[in-house]
C-alpha cells in the first residue's frame, strides 16, 4: 500500500479540495501518513492569492522536495492556485516536481500519479466545472468542518487574481450540499462553515437567478446532529434582508456575518471595482445591529492613488462602525489584475504605516468590546487543553481566524463537548472564564 502525506496552504476552500483529494486517495487504497518523511507521494496543494502566499508555496515545495532525498519520497505532486497559474515557471525552475495539477482537474488525481509512477511528468491545468463529490478525509477536529458551496468568482474585483485562476462563478448544486452536509453530521460534525469566494451569491448563476443562500441555510439547519452553523465571505450587494433574517431567526445559526469592506471610500471602491457605496455599507452595519449580529470584515490599505484623507475616512468608520472582528492587509500588486497596472502605486512604507494604525485603532476597539462581554455566560465548543486552561469558541467566534474562550473547568472535558462559561475577563482578543455547567 503506497504512503501519501499532504500540506494544505491558504485557505479553508483550498483545505476543502484537499480533504477531497484524500479522501480519493484513501477511497483508492493509498495510506494516508500525517509526517512527510513517511509518505512515498508528497502532495503540496498551494496558494497563489498574494505574494507572501506564493513565497510560502515555494518555500514549502521546496522543503518537501528534500524529502526524496532524505525520507521515502518518490513523487513529489504540487496542486492548487499556484499550480494552476504558474505550471511552467514551477516545472522550469523546481526539477524535483513530478506532477502539477490546477484546481479544476483533481477528479483526475488517481489516474495522473499512476502516470507520474511510471516515470511521467503529467501537468493538467485545464478548466472545468465539475464538482468533487464522494467522502473527504477532514484536516479539522472530527466535530467541525467547512463546505464549500461554490467555486470560482465573477466579482472581479481589481486587485484579485482568483477570477483568473478559478475562473466564473458556479454555485454547487444545492441538493449535493445538503447531501454532503448531512454525511458530514452523521460522521460526528457539530458545527459546519458555508465557505465560498463569495457565499452571498450563491444560486444566482442558476437559471432562476435568484439568491439561494437563505434556503439553503434553512435546509442544513434541519439536519440531526447538527449545533451549529455559520456562513463566512459574504459580499455586500449580495447580503440581503431574507439572509440577515434567517441568520438571526434560526436556533442553530451562528449571529456572526463575515462581511469582507475592504474599503469605504466611493472613489476607492469604484478603483477596486467593487459594488455598492458607503451608504450601502452603513445600511448594512445598522441592519445588522439591529438583528444582534456579529460583524467581521476584511479592509485594505494602500490600494493605487488612495489618499491619505481617503484612509482618514475609512479609519474614521471603522472606528465608528466598531467591528467585533477585523482584519487588514496592504495592497499587493498581483500579475494579471488591473490594479497592478494602475498609476499612482503607495510606497510600502506608506502602506505598513497605514495598516499598522488601523489595527492599532482596531486592537483597542476590539479590546473595549471584549471587556463589554464580561459577566456573560456563553456556549462554548471544547477546542483542547494547555497551560492549565480549557480553551475553545462560543457562537461569535469562527473557527481558525478569530480569538478564543480560555477557561477553567472542575470536571475533565474533551474536544467537541459544548460547556457553558462565565465570562470573567477579557483581553485584545480573547476571552477568560470558568465552567458553570459542563454538561450543557
Amino acid at each position: 500500500m503506497k504512503t501519501v502525506g499532504m500540506v494544505s496552504l491558504g485557505c479553508s476552500k483550498n483545505r476543502v479540495d484537499s480533504e477531497m483529494m484524500l479522501g480519493m486517495l484513501r477511497e483508492a487504497g493509498y495510506r494516508i501518513v500525517a509526517r512527510p518523511a513517511e509518505a512515498e507521494i508528497i502532495i503540496v496543494n498551494t496558494c497563489g492569492f498574494i505574494l507572501p502566499a506564493k513565497e510560502e508555496s515555494i518555500d514549502t515545495i521546496l522543503e518537501m522536495a528534500e524529502y526524496k532525498q532524505t525520507g521515502r519520497c518518490r513523487l513529489l505532486v504540487v496542486t492548487g492556485c499556484l499550480a494552476q497559474r504558474y505550471a511552467n515557471d514551477l516545472l522550469g525552475e523546481i526539477p524535483e516536481i513530478d506532477l502539477l495539477m490546477g484546481v479544476a482537474s483533481y477528479e483526475n488525481l488517481i489516474g495522473a500519479i499512476e502516470q507520474a509512477l511510471k516515470g511521467e511528468r503529467p501537468v493538467l491545468t485545464g478548466e472545468g466545472n465539475r464538482f468533487l463529490c464522494g467522502p473527504r478525509v477532514l484536516t479539522t477536529p472530527s466535530y467541525s468542518a467547512y463546505v464549500k458551496i461554490s467555486d470560482g468568482c465573477s466579482n472581479r474585483c481589481t486587485y484579485c487574481a482568483i477570477p483568473l485562476i478559478r475562473g466564473g462563478y458556479r454555485s454547487r448544486p444545492f441538493d449535493d450540499i445538503v447531501n454532503e452536509c448531512r454525511a458530514l453530521t452523521g460522521g460526528g460534525a457539530t458545527e459546519l462553515t458555508l465557505i465560498a469566494q463569495d457565499t452571498s451569491r450563491y444560486g444566482n448563476d442558476f437559471p432562476e437567478g435568484r439568491l439561494l443562500l437563505p434556503g439553503l441555510l434553512r435546509a442544513v439547519h434541519e439536519l440531526d446532529g447538527l449545533r451549529w452553523l455559520r456562513v463566512l465571505y459574504c459580499y455586500p450587494d449580495t447580503v440581503n434582508e431574507a439572509l440577515l433574517d434567517a441568520i438571526a431567526s434560526l436556533p442553530k445559526a451562528c449571529r456572526y456575518l463575515d462581511l469582507p469592506l475592504q474599503h469605504v471610500n466611493d472613489r476607492m471602491l469604484r478603483l477596486m471595482n467593487r459594488r455598492g457605496s458607503q451608504a450601502l455599507i452603513r445600511r448594512l452595519v445598522k441592519d445588522c445591529r439591529d438583528r444582534g449580529i456579529v460583524m467581521r470584515t476584511t479592509l485594505m490599505v494602500g490600494f493605487p492613488g488612495e489618499t491619505e484623507a481617503e484612509y482618514e475616512e475609512m479609519l474614521a468608520f471603522m472606528r465608528e462602525a466598531r467591528f467585533d472582528r477585523l482584519g487588514a492587509f496592504a495592497f499587493s500588486p498581483e500579475e494579471g489584475t488591473p490594479a497592478a497596472e494602475m498609476p499612482d502605486q503607495i510606497e510600502e512604507d506608506v502602506k505598513q504605516d497605514r495598516l499598522d494604525r488601523l489595527m492599532s485603532a482596531q486592537q483597542a476597539i476590539s479590546a473595549d468590546l471584549m471587556r463589554q462581554r464580561v459577566g456573560e455566560t456563553c456556549e462554548v465548543l471544547v477546542e483542547g487543553f494547555r497551560r492549565g486552561r480549557w480553551y475553545g469558541r462560543s457562537r461569535l467566534e469562527a473557527p481558525e481566524i478569530d480569538g478564543k474562550v480560555l477557561f477553567t473547568s472542575q470536571k475533565k472535558l474533551k474536544p467537541g463537548e459544548y460547556v457553558s462559561v462565565r465570562v470573567t475577563d477579557a483581553s485584545e482578543y480573547d476571552l477568560i472564564g470558568e465552567a458553570v455547567n459542563p454538561t450543557c
